[in-house]
């Protein structure tokens, strides 16, 4: 068998073999999110706090570990899940009366997206961590240039009003092949 060259910071399996809330926790404990919840909150001031800037963050990110497809049936766990909430930071004197409602979501969700760089930047220190671990990095890269199926609907509207995929957009990719009998054929996907 041939010896691997590529040291693994850790196998998929250690991963796995952790509890979903382990798994948030690795999240949670690692993201360095702290500058992008200091501007959240000083946006904030002194606006209502019944539902505070870093639960709501937590949770959205226990969304994205859970992987659920959407907001409410991320609520629902919440509500469900008394850990999940503990560990995303809600009052616990609350009970499920702490998830917050699903228009609480939607605005914050609006809301990230004025922080769009603060949050790149989260990405660009991770990624800067794995290069100091793994100096290769990037030196070989794979692409698949497979197209993505919107679930967005065209509109006439202009006006954005957060209900829907505006950013679905329309995209072109050219097969070419050859027959057994020599012939050429080309299919073309939009």
């Amino acid at each position: 068998m041939a010896k691997l060259l590529t040291p693994y910071l850790f196998t998929w399996k250690e991963v796995e073999a952790k509890s979903d809330l382990e798994r948030l926790m690795l999240v949670l404990e690692h993201l360095p999110d702290e500058g992008v919840m200091r501007k959240l909150e000083g946006h904030r001031k002194w606006g209502r706090d019944d539902y505070p800037i870093r639960p709501v963050w937590n949770s959205v990110l226990a969304g994205i570990v859970y992987q659920h497809s959407s907001v409410d049936s991320l609520r629902r766990e919440l509500s469900r899940n008394g850990e999940l909430r503990d560990q995303c930071g809600f009052d616990p004197q609350k009970g499920s009366g702490a998830v917050p409602p699903s228009w609480v979501y939607t605005r914050f969700l609006k809301l990230l997206f004025e922080f769009k760089s603060e949050i790149d930047a989260i990405f660009d220190h991770l990624v800067d961590e794995l290069k100091g671990l793994l100096p290769d990095l990037g030196f070989s890269v794979a692409v698949d240039s497979k197209g993505v199926d919107s679930a967005g609907r065209p509109t006439k509207e202009k006006k954005r009003d957060g209900r829907r995929d505006r950013d679905a957009d329309w995209g072109k990719k050219t097969y070419h092949g050859q027959r057994e009998d020599g012939t050429l054929w080309e299919k073309v996907v939009t």
